[in-house]
């Protein structure tokens, strides 16, 4: 079986016809009919119904499609990486990362790269995980960071565990519920105030009903709701609001101590479960291992 007959047959299948895939392939519609005829051949049958002006997959056409796509992405993939070593470069890399660990990453991995890898085009990009799921699998991102609670696994996934990450309440240190409870907060006193959250997992909202009761559900209890964890810490430094999340997301505030963990007369023992996703089977780019080795490096509580 050819590669190049593989590419053919995809351009053919995108563009649903023999004159525009040829055009796009740079080739005559003579040849680009012999290769497909050729790949038909392989295969044992007919990859499309050719019936007046259109051209339909047949049933084996639309089993071969998806596997074609697979193999001719990997060729290339393998091609760039072997390309890219050989010239001593790492290439590109397009990265999603989930609310906390976008809070913790995003600036200093771009921060690194810039500084150490300049001629290395890298993408990051931020949204709901299951969004970012259907874009790894559509090759549009090599890799995610996220919560991996809220990823299922699949035999197309390769998850890597990373770090678990404790989750907690975070307020200003100015708050009010800091003065009238010095020595620890009851969980009924921070319905007083705005709750800031992410969505969160069923399995989170399991454990925070578990530990305080029915109105700990978030679906109740959380008033202020973002994926941006960065803006959820803005909000809570400058109002009454408490923020509920993992509690590295806020190093940085609690460093300067502009913020301050509060600690529960009932603590939560939740956790984040954070981890590495990319694609089983894909051919993994050069630039992956400095990503790999700095996502474990820093996150960290």
């Amino acid at each position: 079986m050819n590669l190049r007959h593989l590419e053919h047959w995809l351009a053919l299948a995108e563009t649903g016809s023999f004159s525009r895939a040829a055009e796009k392939l740079h080739i005559t519609q003579s040849a680009l009919s012999r290769s497909i005829q050729a790949l038909e051949e392989d295969l044992g049958g007919p990859l499309v119904d050719r019936v007046g002006k259109k051209n339909e997959l047949t049933p084996l056409g639309r089993s071969v499609l998806e596997r074609a796509r697979r193999i001719v992405h990997d060729a290339r993939e393998l091609k760039q990486g072997a390309t890219l070593l050989q010239r001593g470069g790492l290439g590109t890399l397009r990265v999603g990362l989930g609310s906390g660990p976008g809070a913790m990453l995003m600036t200093p991995w771009l921060v690194y790269m810039a500084e150490h890898h300049p001629t290395v085009q890298v993408t990051v990009s931020r949204g709901a995980t299951e969004l970012q799921l259907t874009q790894l699998r559509d090759r549009q991102l090599d890799a995610l960071v996220v919560d991996l609670r809220r990823v299922e696994a699949a035999p197309d996934l390769k998850i890597e565990h990373v770090v678990d990450m404790r989750a907690g309440f975070v307020c200003r240190r100015e708050h009010p519920v800091l003065q009238a409870h010095p020595r620890g907060v009851p969980f009924d006193a921070l319905l007083t105030y705005p709750i800031a959250s992410i969505q969160l997992s069923q399995e989170v909202a399991r454990l925070l009903v578990d530990h305080y009761g029915p109105q700990a559900n978030p679906a109740q209890m959380t008033t202020l709701q973002c994926e941006d964890i960065a803006s959820l810490l803005d909000v809570v430094g400058q109002t009454d609001a408490v923020y509920l999340g993992i509690v590295g997301a806020a190093r940085e505030g609690l460093a300067q101590g502009r913020l301050v963990e509060l600690q529960m007369c009932t603590p939560l023992n939740g956790q984040a479960r954070l981890g590495l996703i990319t694609l089983a089977g894909r051919t993994e780019l050069p630039i992956m291992s400095v990503f790999r080795a700095f996502i474990q490096k820093h996150l960290t509580d």
